[in-house]
């Protein structure tokens, strides 16, 4: 019972914080600018390519307090590093439109 409360514990999390594919992939650039600015990330710029990813790289390449900013996470883990693997799955799917979307508009300048 422990370990299915624990699953979706983190499912629900995941959910909650957002996947970063669905926020770099089908949402526009200026929603992934404001969300990685509102982190605090140190990128400079996120390629299209595994984007999700990516994204939750950047959102960890931020300040130590990262993790405290997430209320979501279960035990302070960071919930960044939990949603690389779905996002690394739907970075793979989206891969033909972002290798294309790479080559016409290059990398999403994050403007720091």
């Amino acid at each position: 019972m422990k370990t299915t409360r624990y699953i979706f514990s983190i499912a629900l999390a995941v959910s909650v914080s957002g996947c970063g594919t669905i926020n770099t992939v089908l949402r526009g650039d200026e929603v992934t600018r404001s969300n990685l600015k509102k982190w605090g990330t140190y990128c400079d710029s996120l390629p299209r390519v595994y984007s999700g990813v990516f994204y939750n790289l950047c959102i960890l390449h931020g300040p130590a307090d990262t993790v405290v900013k997430d209320l979501a996470s279960p035990l302070l883990f960071p919930i960044p590093i939990i949603d690389s693997i779905p996002s690394g799955v739907l970075d793979t799917l989206f891969l033909p439109y972002t290798i294309y979307r790479q080559s016409a508009d290059g990398s999403i300048a994050l403007g720091h």
